[in-house]
């Protein structure tokens, strides 16, 4: 991770994030927005590789901004730093394309521990979050496993462990534009949204073993 988006309208957490990604990333860039109208303008002008996003802002809802970064820049790593933890914050963010979703009333240890994560392709979630998302995910419903190509599925296999849509086209030999459409219909078919689900799903399917994550 060279360079970093910030956003949250605390300045002392915006620091106390910052100190963080310094800690784990000695080298990385980071710019500070305290508003959605400042991050837009950072968003516009630059490309980041990661991208830490509270929800609630002065002017408007941080998950504005996730889908933004989602639609311009899909290979930043976006994960939500927040202190909501109920189904009509975290569903949203992940459905706008977060790959990852932290509670701030976490330590600061705790926290550097869960974004360390990010080095071995293991999505930064809460414990609390985790929970939820398995106990959503672990209501009976019926599979779309057998909806999926083969190539589908491989291409589900290397999104769901973190690999960028660039590594994953040189990996099977297709073109990035060709992977990025075999994503959008295995979303469509599984009828998830983001990387942090296609991980979960794809757990579900037993296409691969989160416990080696």
């Amino acid at each position: 991770m060279k360079s970093a988006l910030i956003l949250e309208d605390i300045k002392e957490t915006r620091e106390w994030l910052a100190e963080i990604l310094d800690s784990i990333f000695p080298a990385i860039s980071i710019s500070q927005a305290g508003t959605i109208e400042q991050a837009k303008q950072a968003i516009t002008s630059n490309r980041f590789d990661l991208a830490l996003i509270d929800l609630s802002l002065p002017d408007g809802s941080g998950i504005e901004i996730i889908q933004a970064i989602t639609a311009t820049s899909p290979d930043t790593f976006t994960v939500v730093a927040t202190i909501f933890d109920d189904d009509s914050h975290l569903f949203p963010a992940l459905q706008a394309g977060a790959s990852g979703y932290l509670l701030k009333e976490q330590s600061k240890e705790q926290i550097t521990e869960l974004l360390r994560g990010i080095i071995t392709d293991a999505p930064p979630l809460s414990p609390a979050i985790s929970r939820r998302l398995l106990e959503h995910f672990n209501r009976p419903m019926i599979s779309n496993d057998e909806n999926l190509t083969a190539r589908e599925k491989d291409v589900l296999i290397l999104i769901s462990k973190g690999i960028k849509l660039d590594d994953v086209a040189n990996m099977l030999g297709i073109t990035r534009n060709t992977t990025a459409s075999y994503v959008k219909n295995i979303y469509k078919k599984l009828n998830i949204s983001s990387r942090a689900e296609a991980t979960l799903t794809a757990a579900r399917m037993g296409l691969i073993n989160t416990d080696s994550m």
